[in-house]
């Protein structure tokens, strides 16, 4: 499936309102391994991104993943506002030949382990981000394989970001960008006429 404005839209606005009911649950999960912000930090860059593209509409796809990309950089702290910036910005170079969703979450994927330099298995966003994009690929996805990838990483031993510090203590908790990305992919699954 091919994306536009109007279901990018939809699907950032639909992705906005999860991180915004989960915030407490996304910062609860970040507070034995991480900062405890991340909850916090992604409703700040969520909002950005809703306020961006109300403010102005964007001319196109491209322009519409820039304008999320640097509300999203500019407003989430941490690891989270790069990771997820970066995923939006290659978005936005790869839609210039590509409107493809798998195209788009492949070019994403590989930005986001550029960028971070974390691989699948070291509990971080990739663990989510790796699986489901090579569902994308092969034409579906489900909520069941969104929640497999999201607690797949529970019992890994964080090898990037704050969670590696503590070592074999970071198991038995689940990775909060993980989470994050897992609403990420349930609003695109939910938004009608993605997938």
């Amino acid at each position: 499936m091919a994306l536009t404005v109007d279901n990018l839209t939809e699907w950032i606005n639909a992705f906005a309102q999860k991180v915004t009911d989960k915030k407490d649950y996304l910062s609860e999960l970040d507070t034995p391994i991480g900062d405890g912000d991340h909850g916090n930090n992604m409703a700040r860059g969520v909002k950005a991104v809703q306020e961006s593209l109300d403010a102005k509409a964007p001319a196109d796809l491209t322009a519409a993943f820039k304008q999320i990309a640097m509300a999203l950089i500019s407003k989430v702290g941490g690891a989270s506002g790069p990771l997820y910036g970066t995923a939006f910005l290659e978005m936005a170079k790869k839609s210039k030949d590509s409107t493809e969703i798998a195209d788009l979450f492949a070019a994403a994927d590989a930005g986001i382990k550029k960028r971070g330099g974390a691989q699948a298995g070291d509990k971080t966003m990739v663990d989510v981000w790796e699986p489901l994009a090579a569902k994308l690929a092969s034409g579906s996805l489900t909520q069941a394989e969104i929640d497999e990838a999201v607690n797949s990483t529970e019992e890994m031993i964080a090898k990037k970001g704050r969670a590696s510090y503590l070592g074999e203590r970071s198991s038995g908790h689940l990775d909060p960008g993980a989470m994050s990305s897992g609403y990420l992919f349930t609003a695109l699954i939910e938004t009608e006429g993605i997938l």
